[in-house]
């Protein structure tokens, strides 16, 4: 199961989480996030990491690609498929596409992506962009039919291990971790996410 820490800034606890051996971590390079990374932080990890942007233009998302050395950039927006596409094939990464679910026509919307976004990510939709800590009903999962994987994101929190190794869809990549392990915004709680980190990878195996 992929593990992905979202919402990373400082330096310290980018240290600390790397330590906890996720697989991806992601950098918001959106203003209006409390989450924002306004400066490359002087200690970046060396897990895969994930530029994640919200409607960027394709010479932005370019300039933080290089500047993060992104493996992924995350699109969480109303981004296009011909958007995603562009992107793509101008930087050679790969592409996370999100889509705000709320009910399982929300799902339908990834159909437009299949063969063009990489991963999909579902994460509840909210009044903001993301960073709500309100989860979807996870049933809406199987409606899904897809070939892409996803990776679910949306209110995750330390007391959600047991449901999450309960989903047994067969896309069902891995997890997007943010809000729910936070002391702060940015700030990662290191033993919350080491006890649920250690939960889902023990009991998975």
């Amino acid at each position: 199961m992929i593990v992905k820490v979202c919402g990373m800034r400082e330096p310290d606890n980018i240290r600390d989480v790397e330590a906890l051996h996720p697989d991806m971590m992601g950098f918001i390079c959106w203003e209006k996030s409390p989450r924002y990374v306004a400066a490359v932080p002087s200690y970046l990890p060396k897990c895969q990491r994930v530029c994640v942007f919200v409607n960027p233009s394709i010479n932005y998302a370019l300039q933080m690609a290089d500047s993060f050395k992104a493996d992924h950039l995350q699109l969480h927006g109303s981004e296009t498929p011909d958007f995603c596409q562009e992107l793509k094939q101008a930087t050679g990464l790969k592409i996370i596409k999100a889509i705000s679910i709320a009910n399982s026509a929300d799902i339908e919307k990834s159909k437009k992506y299949q063969g063009i976004a990489d991963i999909m990510l579902f994460d509840t939709k909210c009044a903001t962009v993301g960073g709500s800590g309100v989860k979807f009903d996870w049933s809406i999962l199987d409606s899904y039919s897809g070939t892409t994987p996803f990776l679910l994101s949306g209110g995750i929190g330390p007391d959600d291990a047991e449901s999450i190794l309960s989903i047994k869809h067969p896309m069902f990549a891995g997890v997007d971790l943010n809000s729910g392990f936070e002391s702060s915004p940015a700030v990662k709680d290191i033993p919350k996410l080491k006890k649920f980190i250690t939960s889902i990878r023990y009991e998975q195996n």
